[in-house]
This record gives structure tokens, C-alpha cells and sequence, in this order.
């Protein structure tokens, strides 16, 4: 059993005195709170940071944001990935500015309903805003936990997320911001998943994994589903005047993000043609090979140069300019192959 307050002061000493620097630590605006830790989410702090500070830059209030068009508001995020993140984001935005004359609630009741602010993002930024008592709960926090009470529970199971939830509450009661964020900080650079930095941590003593051993055992936590793997061709099709043809997505993923025709890797050059409505003259062997890879699939892709004479095509098709892609929303994997082909 961890006695909460010498814990939570050794935790704490520690966080005070090494703490990372980081932007949205040096201010306590709600708005650019909020933001870093939708940002977080699924990405390191390192590849945060110019994201963070290039976007509040432009968008550098509530009603700058809500104002602002979505492919704008994508373009600040491209590279960033896991692009429904700033469309909620910019929806809930926009309900701050028209239900709450632009002030992020205080009221984790009220916060937590604007959209994509789930149970996490509403404890990390209220508690770090207002300091209600509230544990956040991440992978890092998981983690930390279950080595620290040496639980066997498995992190994957949401029934274990409202357990721990429930034995961080008293820890939380004051401070709670601090106690937070050093928990995460403690998960991401001392309590890491590999190459555990015991030696190191400031609450060794309390950690009754560490006392029997089984630091490299815990936590526990069941193996996601093998990734599905999709085959694509993607088609760099260019015209007379040198313009490309890119289209609109209006699917689930990467919705309304532009890209260069894609097909099933299966699909004949005859029903692509029907597809884009024209004659289309595609090299034999692709330029070259790539992939990315989501959470849940992973795409293989093969590039091929292509040409066609059609001056003119339907949304979500359109011929761009070289010089007009930056002005344009583009995956981390499309623009991948845009630089590729272009360099």
C-alpha cells in the first residue's frame, strides 16, 4: 500500500526540480492547454512542438480558430496524422465561440461535453487549469501504476483504466494538476516501456514491482489484432502543362485530405479509366515502392508515373499546380511521394 503523502511529495520534489521545458507548460490559457493535449495524443512531444507553436501563431485565439476554414486548420496539422483530432477539436472550438462567448468552460461537466474532449483530455486539462481533482489517466499513467502497485490487471481492459482511476483519486485531491502531469513525466522518461531507468527514480522505494523484481513484467497488457495490409497503386498523373491530378477523400479516413488517385493494387487499368472518366497512358513498372502505417492498417503502395490529355475533371478530381500543393491538405504519406517524385 503506497502512502499517499510521502508518494506524492517525493513525486512531486522530483517533478518541480526536472520537469521538461515545454511551451504549454509557460502559460495558463486554457485554449493553448487544451491544444497541446489534443496535439499529444498519439505523438511524441518532440514532433509537438513546432506544430504547437506554428498553430498558435495562426491561430492564436478562440475565435481565430472557430473562424477559420477547415482545410486551413488541416494544413497547420499535416504530418501530424490521426486528423479527426482537429476536426473535433475545431468543432469544439467553434461551440466555445458561439455557447461561451469564446471561454473554454471551467466545469469539467460542461468541458467534457464539447466534442472529442474524452475522460483523458477532460482530467488533463482541467485539473492543469483549475486543479479539480480529477486523475488523468494515460498509457504512461497505466504503466507507472501498475509497476508501482505491482498489478497484474490488464492495461488494455477498460475495467482496469476506472480501477486505477479510482485508487489515484485521493492523490489528486490537492495539487492535482502537478500530480498529473508528474505522472506522465515519470511514464515518459524514467518509467519507460523499455530500458526502465530505475536507478533513476525518484519513487523507487514505494515501487513494489521494483522490490520484487518484476519491473520488466508489468505491465500486463493483451496484444491487439494483427494490422490489416491493403495493396495500392497510386497514380502521378501529369498533364500538358505539367499540372497533377489530385483528389479529395470522402471517406472515414483522412476525410477531405488530398491525394493522388489511389486504386486496389487488383485494379485494371480499364477500371480505373472508367473511374476518372478518361484515357490514361501509365508507365509499366512503378517508380518506386512505399508505405505507411496506421494504428489499424497498413498501406503498401506502388507509384506510378502517369499521363492523360484531359483538360478537365468532376470533384473530387482537380489538376494542380507544383506550386499550389502547400496551399492544399496532403497525408503525411502523400506528400511523402509528392517530395519523392520531385526531388
Amino acid at each position: 500500500m503506497i502512502e499517499t503523502k510521502e508518494f506524492k511529495d517525493d513525486l512531486l520534489n522530483w517533478f518541480h526540480e526536472n520537469k521538461r521545458q515545454m511551451p504549454w507548460r509557460e502559460t495558463t490559457n486554457p485554449y493553448y492547454i487544451w491544444l497541446s493535449e489534443v496535439m499529444l495524443q498519439q505523438t511524441q512531444v518532440n514532433t509537438v512542438r513546432p506544430y504547437y507553436n506554428a498553430f498558435i501563431d495562426r491561430f492564436p485565439t478562440i475565435q481565430a480558430l472557430s473562424e477559420s476554414k477547415e482545410d486551413d486548420v488541416l494544413k497547420y496539422w499535416e504530418g501530424l496524422g490521426y486528423y479527426s483530432r482537429v476536426r473535433n477539436f475545431h468543432e469544439a472550438v467553434k461551440e466555445v465561440h458561439n455557447k461561451y462567448e469564446g471561454i473554454v468552460p471551467d466545469n469539467p461537466e460542461e468541458f467534457k461535453k464539447l466534442k472529442g474532449v474524452g475522460p483523458y483530455t477532460n482530467a488533463a486539462v482541467m485539473s492543469i487549469v483549475h486543479n479539480h481533482p480529477i486523475p488523468a489517466v494515460d498509457g504512461n499513467v497505466l504503466r507507472v501504476w501498475s509497476r508501482l502497485t505491482c498489478n497484474d490487471r490488464d492495461i488494455a481492459a477498460p475495467k482496469t483504466k476506472k480501477i486505477f482511476e479510482e485508487e489515484l483519486q485521493p492523490f489528486v485531491e490537492s495539487e492535482s494538476g502537478d500530480f498529473n502531469q508528474a505522472m506522465m513525466e515519470l511514464g515518459a522518461t524514467i518509467c519507460t516501456p523499455k530500458k526502465t531507468l530505475c536507478i533513476m527514480c525518484p519513487v523507487q522505494k514505494h515501487c513494489s514491482a521494483f522490490a520484487e523484481g518484476r519491473v520488466s513484467e508489468l505491465p500486463v497488457k493483451t496484444k491487439k489484432a494483427k494490422k490489416k495490409t491493403v495493396d495500392y497503386s497510386v497514380l502521378y498523373i501529369t498533364n500538358s502543362a505539367g499540372e497533377i491530378l489530385v483528389r479529395q477523400r470522402d471517406t472515414k479516413l483522412l476525410n477531405s485530405m488530398w491525394e493522388f488517385p489511389m486504386f486496389d493494387s487488383e485494379d485494371s487499368i480499364h477500371s480505373i479509366e472508367e473511374e476518372l472518366d478518361a484515357v490514361i497512358d501509365v508507365q509499366e513498372e512503378p517508380m518506386f515502392t512505399t508505405k505507411h502505417v496506421f494504428t489499424h492498417m497498413t498501406w503498401n503502395m506502388k507509384v506510378y508515373r502517369a499521363y492523360t490529355q484531359k483538360q478537365s475533371f468532376e470533384p473530387p478530381y482537380k489538376w494542380m499546380k507544383k506550386d499550389e500543393k502547400e496551399n492544399l491538405s496532403f497525408s503525411t504519406s502523400m506528400s511523402k511521394i509528392f517530395n519523392e517524385v520531385n526531388t
